[in-house]
């Protein structure tokens, strides 16, 4: 953690200088936005699945907008059929 946070001082120093954050804010809200993106695929299909579960929707929906999502994440994995998306939430 220490050798990614000491990567992206310049970062840091940027968000410092170019919004009202303390050097301690911004260098947690880096750390924030690159644990987002280290999120797999399957880390990410099942958070969603969680999070969409939770705000009342059926799985039908649930899958279908996860299948719709995936393709726009930074790194999109290769597309997944809802069959492959129900695997990884169920195993």
């Amino acid at each position: 953690m220490l050798e990614r946070r000491m990567s992206h001082d310049d970062l840091v120093d940027h968000l410092v200088r170019s919004t009202p954050l303390q050097r301690g804010e911004a260098a947690r809200v880096v750390l924030d936005v690159l644990a987002y993106f280290d999120e797999t695929a399957e880390e990410f299909v099942r958070r969603r699945h969680r999070e969409l579960q939770s705000g009342g929707l059926a799985n039908a929906e649930i899958f279908e907008r996860i299948a719709a999502e995936l393709p726009h994440r930074v790194v999109a994995p290769p597309p997944l059929s809802l069959r492959q998306l129900r695997r990884i939430v169920y195993g």
